[in-house]
């Protein structure tokens, strides 16, 4: 008999969405795990390790598996290994103080929206099933891992490595690579290109490039704009991403065409131009397509 009840499970997401609430902009789902745990310790039963192929911890695919409903339900985003609560999700807080009852809401609402696309039902019932959960949780934990390797393969690169890195990607999207900064001080610059060969026609476009683990503050991409030319545009990566004042002025700033690139979005680039890269460029950042059978 499956020894997790709906009230264990909704206290999984009561905690899941307590620890979320003070971050807008979401934490790594391992990190949310992590805090869950250290809030609400998991029994012997769900310290366990499944009897099946798909195997892992009980407790870590039991919260994922919890949290199936919220994501329908509109409580909460998972976003490429990131979990945010919504809005929507902080109010179900406050409504439902009883866990058993946040958790039979969620399911409500996740059947309702299965039955709008007329998707067989899945067994969210009572209880959570005792044997493993669907292959799809399996398959969210390994494409965080991979996207968190990726990540992590970004953040431990060389400073020149990355800034070749880059370059090596403008290039797969078109652009001609004219200046690359060597090694020393960049003056605020770091590569050059343009949309031509020649750079004769279109916008010059300017780099700063900063592998850092902290956030860019608005006051270094307010000097990086002082390098750029009326007509030039310019792209600023960072692996460590922006301050939310960072990203306000780039956004807001009328006199400059500025875009601002953190370590997610390059990997996303880097995925959607692979095939345009050359082989040289790929060894940069090397990466290997994974099919999995993915029956819902």
């Amino acid at each position: 008999m499956a020894e997790v009840t709906r009230k264990r499970q909704g206290e999984m997401i009561r905690t899941v969405m307590e620890v979320l609430s003070p971050y807008a902009d979401g934490l790594p789902a391992r990190e949310v795990i992590r805090l869950v745990e250290i809030e609400l310790p998991p029994s012997e039963y769900e310290a366990q390790d499944y009897p099946s192929a798909y195997g892992g911890r009980r407790y870590n695919k039991i919260i994922r598996f919890a949290t199936i409903p919220m994501t329908k339900a509109g409580w909460l985003v998972k976003n490429k290994g990131t979990w945010i609560a919504t809005a929507d999700g902080v109010q179900a807080l406050a409504t439902f103080s009883d866990p058993a009852q946040l958790m039979k809401e969620s399911v409500r609402i996740y059947r309702e929206w299965r039955k709008a696309r007329s998707i067989n039902d899945v067994s969210l019932g009572e209880d959570v099933p005792d044997e493993a959960p669907e292959s799809s949780i399996t398959l969210e934990e390994a494409e965080e891992t991979a996207r968190q390797d990726i990540l992590d393969y970004l953040f431990r690169m060389p400073p020149y490595d990355f800034q070749d890195l880059v370059a090596r990607l403008l290039e797969g999207l078109g652009y001609h690579v004219a200046w690359v900064s060597p090694p020393g001080p960049d003056r605020g610059l770091d590569i050059v290109a343009h949309t031509d060969p020649l750079g004769v026609s279109g916008p010059r476009m300017k780099v700063q490039v900063k592998r850092r683990s902290d956030k860019i503050a608005v006051d270094e991409v307010r000097s990086f704009t002082a390098v750029l030319g009326s007509s030039d545009v310019g792209v600023f990566v960072a692996t460590g991403g922006f301050t939310s004042d960072a990203s306000a002025f780039a956004r807001h700033d009328q006199n400059k065409r500025l875009t601002l690139i953190d370590a997610s979005a390059l990997v996303d680039l880097w995925i959607q131009n692979y095939e345009n890269l050359s082989e040289t460029a790929r060894q940069r950042l090397p990466l290997r397509p994974i099919y999995f059978l993915d029956i819902r």
